[in-house]
């Protein structure tokens, strides 16, 4: 079984987060965080937010996530996000066990993307003592279903929220893939979020996402709240290494470049060379395909892993090192299948 498009977490780690990896191997440094890459890596996520933030590195996205929603919402409250997000559908209830019983309330929107009107409505929900109200919004970039919101549309979602008072959080486990697709990763700060998830583990570094704090305060005995959580690591140069190699490179927004190019290859392909039709728009490194279930079991069954969604189209999803030939490899596969 081939697994190249089955998602982005399949491949290994780039070149220039493993070099960074073993070249801070070396040596002596300090534990728990307070290393030399942590604070390189922190002051080029800032440079590249141009914000001043409070980053932490943690080595897991859900807890990256359920973490940052238990700081903007007490145990009684909700968080408003879109019904795919991966909060909702794929955190078996970590935002809930973080937030000792913070509730979701899941949004519709085309494409992982919450509609405006859709929020609004939420948003004019009144308070009542049966039922956890909203006190923050959790929003995705890219969505899971490989959109790209643009700063606009981002910035249309996160004002009346917080007009209300709702925290903000942005989960970007893919926001490498939104900024190589043109977003503006400096208005991130400016709209409003108050903490993002910034993505490692899917750009090509080990397993590390950064736990970016825009809203410092939040930052009061987070320290704590990650021991607690087991997501201090004792070796944390392990975990910020990889993504220091990423951003001191560039390789961060250029490997994600080359994934999104993959995408949009194999979707040239399948619209070009099968009668199937894609799902979704095609602004990241995923490609979403309305395929017959019959042909998706044959196309499992030739070698090629990939997985049908939660809306019924089958999803590949395209890496830092995804290849040309294994995109032609697989679409020729899809185009005997049609």
């Amino acid at each position: 079984m081939r697994f190249d498009f089955a998602s982005d977490n399949v491949a290994g780690m780039a070149p220039e987060a493993l070099e960074a990896l073993a070249r801070h191997n070396d040596g002596y440094a300090r534990a728990y965080g307070g290393d030399d890459p942590a604070r390189q890596a922190a002051e080029l996520i800032r440079q590249r937010l141009d914000a001043d933030v409070e980053v932490r590195f943690v080595f897991s996205g859900t807890a990256a996530n359920a973490i940052s929603l238990s700081m903007l919402a007490f145990p009684f409250e909700a968080v408003l996000a879109h019904h795919a997000a991966h909060v909702c559908t794929d955190e078996t209830g970590a935002p809930g066990f973080f937030g000792q019983g913070v509730g979701l309330i899941g949004l519709p929107g085309h494409s992982g993307k919450i509609d405006p009107a859709a929020l609004k409505a939420a948003l004019s929900e009144p308070d009542m003592g049966h039922r956890q109200p909203a006190a923050a919004l959790s929003l995705t970039q890219a969505t899971e279903y490989g959109a790209v919101y643009s700063v606009e549309e981002l910035a249309d979602l996160v004002a009346p929220a917080k007009a209300r008072g709702l925290g903000v959080h942005l989960d970007g486990a893919r926001l490498a893939n939104a900024a190589a697709a043109g977003f503006d990763l400096t208005a991130v700060g400016r709209m409003g979020v108050d903490v993002l998830v910034m993505g490692g583990a899917k750009a090509g570094g080990l397993c590390t996402e950064a736990l970016v704090m825009f809203d410092r305060s939040l930052a009061r005995r987070v320290d704590n709240r990650l021991k607690q959580a087991g997501q201090m690591a004792s070796k944390g140069r392990f975990l910020s290494a990889p993504f220091l190699g990423l951003l001191e490179t560039g390789a961060w927004e250029r490997r994600a470049a080359h994934a999104n190019a993959m995408a949009s290859r194999l979707a040239d392909a399948v619209e070009a060379r099968t009668p199937w039709v894609l799902a979704h728009p095609v602004d990241a490194n995923a490609v979403f395909v309305r395929m017959p279930a019959d042909a998706h079991a044959r196309l499992n069954a030739a070698g090629w892993a990939c997985h049908r969604f939660d809306d019924g189209s089958v999803r590949l999803v395209c890496s830092w090192a995804t290849t040309a030939e294994a995109v032609d490899e697989v679409a020729e596969a899809m185009t005997r299948l049609s």
